[in-house]
């Protein structure tokens, strides 16, 4: 369960009419931050759409105990009408873990993660993924960013969380895994007011997501609004990393050498809000340049 399976999740419920649902999860073997909010986000919104959610929990031990540390259960009782199944109990965090899934409802919530992921961050960005100090104070600065715009822009309720993994086939590197959810009004609703109208019958939920996240448009009039989204974009690609928002009908992402995906995605099944994924690899040593880092990650076979 990641971001290309959340698509087929949101496909699967999205015309249902019975009021019970059961998401079935028992055979799940692997679920990322986006994974873990993007269950939570479906099951709200069912909630909120007169439907009974359960959900059933996995077999696999080692799943159900990373979803205790990242303190899923937890938020799930709120989002499900019922959990089944034994969760493997883990006390909430971890060596690997850089914030557990927290709801963002207020501008108190956003400086709460900040001081919690400040308190790790320094540590495992700067030994595990070789960052430097002031690259591990830019995190801060941006999970600081996209969690704000839950509040000034989606009106509604999210989540947030963040860990860390070796993709030693994908990439032969760690890497940091964000994923910040929220079940608002999304891009085209929040930005319709200022810009729709000079795209006419052209407005969209990708025309919106390429207008923000391209030109840096906002829904506010005021010079400099809407550079948040730019300065996490330049941040990102000089950390070779990738970012990606879902909103409505689309998906927009600034995609890395390492990565294939489309940069625009259109016609996905609709979903309220917005939700934003950024993995972000393990700083290169300068003695080595991208090429070098290629040639050998194809050397050894682990691209």
């Amino acid at each position: 369960m990641e971001e290309r399976t959340f698509d087929e999740l949101v496909g699967a419920v999205s015309d249902l009419q019975e009021e019970r649902v059961l998401l079935d999860a028992n055979r799940l073997r692997w679920v990322d931050p986006y994974g873990m909010t993007g269950l939570l986000a479906i099951g709200t919104w069912l909630r909120r759409r007169g439907h009974k959610p359960s959900l059933r929990l996995p077999d696999n031990t080692d799943v159900t105990s990373y979803l205790s540390r990242m303190d899923f259960y937890r938020h799930a009782a709120e989002a499900f009408t019922e959990v089944h199944g034994q969760g493997r109990q883990a006390r909430p965090g971890g060596s690997d873990v850089l914030l557990e899934i927290t709801p963002i409802r207020s501008h108190g919530d956003v400086h709460a993660v900040v001081d919690r992921v400040q308190e790790r961050a320094g540590t495992i960005l700067t030994t595990q993924l070789h960052y430097s100090r002031s690259a591990a104070v830019q995190f801060s600065v941006i999970l600081s960013e996209v969690c704000q715009n839950i509040i000034e822009h989606a009106q509604s309720d999210g989540w947030v969380a963040t860990q860390t993994y070796h993709w030693k086939e994908r990439l032969g590197r760690k890497v940091v895994a964000i994923a910040v959810m929220d079940l608002g009004i999304g891009f085209r609703g929040s930005l319709s007011s200022e810009h729709g109208t000079r795209f006419a019958d052209r407005w969209s939920d990708a025309t919106a997501l390429e207008s923000a996240f391209l030109s840096g448009y906002s829904r506010f009039s005021d010079p400099g609004r809407g550079q948040g989204l730019q300065q996490i974009r330049r941040v990102v690609a000089r950390w070779e990393g990738r970012v990606t928002i879902r909103s409505g009908t689309a998906r927009i992402a600034d995609v890395p050498a390492w990565d294939e995906r489309t940069p625009l995605q259109r016609n996905l099944p609709p979903f309220p809000g917005a939700q934003i994924g950024m993995v972000l690899p393990a700083a290169v040593p300068e003695a080595q340049t991208t090429g070098e880092v290629e040639a050998h990650e194809k050397a050894t076979g682990r691209r």
